[in-house]
C-alpha cells in the first residue's frame, strides 16, 4: 500500500520536504497517515531535545531551540486531537481547483 499523491501532499503539509520513500515504508509499517506525521515529528523533537536547547557565544550569536520543541509539541497534540475526533479513514485531502477568472 503506497501513498497516493494526495496523501503524499497531506504529510507534506504537515512535515516539509521529506522523502517519499521513507513516508512511505512508514505507512506501509503503521497504515495511518496521522501516525507518520506523529513518528516523524516525534524523531524531530527528540533530535532537538538531543542537543543543548540554547547555545550562546559571548557577543556572538545565540541559538535556542525551545520555541522549536514548543512547536512540535503544539503540532503533534493537534494531530492527536484531529486523530481521535475524526472516524477512521476521514482524513482525505482534496484537490484545489482555482475558479477561472473573468
Amino acid at each position: 500500500m503506497n501513498l497516493t499523491d494526495a496523501e503524499y501532499a497531506y504529510l507534506r503539509s504537515q512535515l516539509g520536504e521529506a522523502d517519499r520513500i521513507d513516508l512511505d515504508t512508514r505507512y506501509q509499517r503503521l497504515d495511518s497517515l496521522q501516525a507518520v506525521a506523529i513518528e516523524v515529528l516525534r524523531e524531530r523533537k527528540a533530535a532537538l531535545v538531543s542537543d543543548p536547547l540554547a547555545v550562546t557565544v559571548q557577543g556572538v550569536a545565540t541559538v535556542n531551540n525551545a520555541e522549536n520543541v514548543k512547536a512540535i509539541e503544539r503540532q503533534i497534540a493537534e494531530i492527536e486531537t484531529s486523530a481521535r475526533d475524526a472516524t477512521p479513514g476521514t482524513v482525505n485531502p482534496v484537490r484545489l481547483v482555482r475558479a477561472r477568472t473573468r
